[in-house]
């Protein structure tokens, strides 16, 4: 890949659509992974204003610590980045006062965690409101259009994406030529929605590189039945969270009137 190549393109993108949109710049959540990281160094490298908001919500200490130290990392090398931290820790807590926590843990679990994502696209939007700025997503392609692995209307709830046609691998590459700090270049993925260090890869059962080329053999038609072993496994994996998750990828479902009802 030319990655400076690359990154010049996704940063005339930005401009472009931000200048047609008439607005003023962007907002970026930074949550200390390699794809907040890239993201909002992009967004940077516009020269429009740029806010970073971090938003923890019973946050694992290393998550902050990784974007706390981008964060001003970023405004260091960049006049147009500010930032903002909005504790949600509170809200969360209020909310789960007024709703039911019962059922089965792991449905409650997987409820409140997406509700963190909500909290905080909630958050987000507020600022691009005041502030006349787009949401800029944070998905890569993996995410995005293989796994499915985001929250819907929460980190997938953005104005643009411009990094969603990259592999994650290809993140890390602009990762590296952008100067990401290098604590986030060497930790592990994670989407930090339980309160713990708990790794993408614990989660899905399968690394980004291992998905990545589960991907690649989905998109030449291959089936599970030309595999063994791990790469049996693997693809098994990465079928069932893209069948799963098609409700994230495709069009909201509409219900037509047909014009003899009409």
């Amino acid at each position: 890949m030319k990655t400076d190549k690359v990154i010049e393109h996704i940063v005339n993108w930005l401009k472009t659509y931000a200048t047609n949109a008439k607005v003023n710049g962007f907002v970026v959540g930074v949550s200390g992974g390699i794809d907040s990281a890239v993201t909002s160094t992009l967004c940077a490298k516009t020269g429009l204003p740029t806010l970073c908001i971090e938003m923890p919500i019973h946050q694992a200490q290393s998550h902050v610590t990784r974007a706390q130290e981008h964060i001003k990392q970023l405004k260091e090398r960049f006049d147009n980045v500010s930032d903002v931290r909005v504790d949600l820790t509170p809200v969360f807590e209020e909310f789960k006062t007024e709703v039911s926590l019962e059922g089965k843990q792991a449905t409650v679990d997987m409820a409140l965690a997406n509700t963190r994502a909500r909290l905080r696209m909630t958050t987000l939007y507020y600022h691009a409101g005041l502030l006349g700025r787009l949401v800029a997503g944070t998905g890569n392609k993996v995410e995005d259009f293989g796994v499915g692995f985001y929250t819907k209307y929460g980190d997938g709830g953005v104005d643009l994406s411009p990094i969603a046609d990259l592999m994650k691998s290809e993140v890390y590459l602009l990762g590296a030529a952008l100067e990401v700090p290098e604590s986030i270049m060497k930790a592990a993925p994670s989407d930090g929605l339980f309160g713990d260090a708990r790794s993408d890869e614990d989660q899905i059962g399968a690394n980004y590189d291992e998905l990545e080329w589960a991907m690649r053999m989905h998109t030449a038609g291959k089936t599970v039945e030309d595999f063994s072993g791990r790469e049996r496994e693997v693809f098994s994996i990465y079928k069932r969270f893209n069948s799963a998750n098609q409700h994230k990828m495709t069009p909201i479902p509409v219900c037509e009137i047909p014009q003899n009802l009409t």
